[in-house]
């Protein structure tokens, strides 16, 4: 199989997290949605990742599409979301509300790649407004699993992510339940084989793949 997309994607992040936690073998093709979007419209004709390409060839366009594959090839014992009950209620209710997080960090980074002038700080504003009360929801509604479940993995992507992009938001102290479930994670191999890339060092591969 074949993951496409950067891991400064919390999407892409928590699919490449999720191959390596059920043991399935996949080669990651790092293409931007920015600087290489033609090589990404080639596989995701909206130029969206992650894409997750089969071994027959076939295409899984969007995280939640890949992660519910990925979970019928792992079988019901090994599966990240649990197949049914009120476990599988909790873990999709936490996996949306990070999601719904995830989306609105992006949705400020998006925003401030546009000229400054035309930046919007009320769009910006509600978006941190939405992110904090997604927060605030996890840090006071988080209940310890078993096992390792897609909420875990899909909570500390986010918050990876919003900590890189807003870190005001998630400042240390802050969401110590949350912290703590995170610092866990990303202590595992998994996590580590899967780094989030420094924000600087993306911005400088694309602008010298925009060179070339």
């Amino acid at each position: 199989m074949r993951l496409i997309g950067r891991y400064d994607s919390p999407f892409v992040r928590r699919v490449g997290i999720s191959l390596h936690l059920l043991g399935l073998p996949f080669e990651q093709l790092p293409l931007s949605v920015f600087s290489e979007a033609t090589e990404v419209r080639k596989f995701s004709p909206l130029g969206r990742v992650p894409v997750l390409v089969l071994a027959d060839g076939e295409v899984l366009v969007d995280s939640a599409a890949i992660l519910d594959h990925l979970d019928e090839i792992a079988g019901p014992e090994r599966r990240l979301i649990p197949a049914e009950g009120s476990a599988r209620r909790q873990v999709l209710r936490t996996v949306v509300t990070a999601t719904g997080a995830a989306d609105k960090a992006i949705a400020i980074s998006y925003e401030r790649r546009r000229p400054t002038a035309q930046q919007s700080a009320d769009w910006i504003d509600r978006c941190r407004v939405q992110i904090e009360a997604a927060l605030d929801g996890l840090e006071t509604g988080w209940s310890a699993t078993s096992r390792l479940t897609q909420a875990e993995v899909t909570t500390a992507t986010m918050l990876a992510y919003v900590r890189r992009v807003e870190p005001a938001i998630a400042a240390e102290g802050r969401y110590p339940r949350l912290e703590r479930m995170a610092a866990d994670c990303e202590r595992l191999p998994a996590f580590r084989a899967c780094p989030l890339p420094d924000r600087a060092s993306v911005q400088v591969i694309d602008v010298e793949k925009r060179v070339c």
